[in-house]
């Protein structure tokens, strides 16, 4: 990992359940979970089933240490952190954001929450590596460790969820999960907030065909996706978040139409690496 960089590596890339069968084999059926290496400092978005196996593949012959910002409390965001081992280890460090709480609370209790039988029996203390929790309201920005910066921004989700904006060496990566879109009036929240980035990961839960009318579903298309990059100037979209209903073959189509309207675009793959 070359210090001036950003590396992104894809270990979960679909929304709703996990969805694994023959059919999502080359996609991936792993919910969300993004590693980002910032030169050595190590970034996590979302804590979806795709956080098991990046637990794994940590060097654990060492201190772990990383930040897990959450884009929202939703299930499949948040379901892989009662089975990441490194999260047992207490020699580990991990700091935990969310900022789409607000008032309702913190993180920590959601997690709590989620860890509570009978849902679940083992209690969130025991995760004891997680240190701290770093709640904040979306629109704030972050600076979590020396020369890495997050821009932050609401989304538009009806049960609340935070876009980040991650700056490391002059190169720009957004993370925009779990938001909708009215057709025909691009959010400029979220213009303003790809504006110009490397990178762009974006929800792309549906498909343009099968948005819902209504439109207030907290999910949105790689369509609307690559329309809001070519308004931002954002270089390259990751469409992201699958929906449980779309298979290899349906996303193999996508991802030509995808390339066409973006090229150097790319649908979202478990084990996908980009380096900026």
């Amino acid at each position: 990992m070359a210090a001036n960089k950003i590396d992104v590596r894809f270990w979960g890339v679909r929304g709703g359940i996990p969805t694994a069968n023959e059919a999502t084999h080359r996609f991936g059926g792993n919910t969300p979970c993004v590693e980002v290496r910032c030169g050595k400092k190590l970034i996590i978005f979302d804590a979806g089933t795709g956080l098991c196996p990046l637990g794994r593949a940590l060097d654990h012959s060492k201190r772990i240490k990383a930040d897990i910002f959450f884009s929202g409390s939703r299930f499949d965001h948040l379901c892989g952190l009662p089975f990441f081992h490194p999260g047992y280890n207490a020699k580990n460090a991990f700091k935990v954001w969310a900022g789409h709480l607000g008032p309702q609370g913190g993180i920590h209790g959601e997690l709590t929450s989620l860890m509570t039988s009978p849902l679940f029996p083992i209690p969130l203390s025991f995760i004891a590596g997680i240190k701290d929790y770093g709640d904040f309201t979306a629109g704030e920005t972050l600076k979590p460790h020396h020369g890495i910066t997050l821009h932050t921004a609401p989304l538009r989700h009806p049960f609340g969820a935070t876009g980040y904006r991650l700056t490391y060496k002059k190169r720009a990566l957004c993370y925009v999960s779990n938001t909708a879109h009215v057709p025909n009036q691009p959010d400029q929240a979220v213009i303003e907030l790809i504006r110009d980035a490397d990178l762009v990961i974006y929800d792309s839960y549906y498909f343009d065909e099968e948005y819902p009318s209504d439109g207030d579903i907290g999910h949105s298309t790689w369509q609307e996706g690559a329309r809001l990059c070519a308004a931002a100037g954002a270089k390259r979209l990751v469409a992201f978040q699958h929906h449980p209903a779309h298979d290899d073959a349906s996303l193999k189509r996508a991802q030509g139409a995808l390339d066409a309207a973006l090229p150097g675009s790319v649908i979202a793959y478990e084990g996908l690496t980009i380096g900026l």
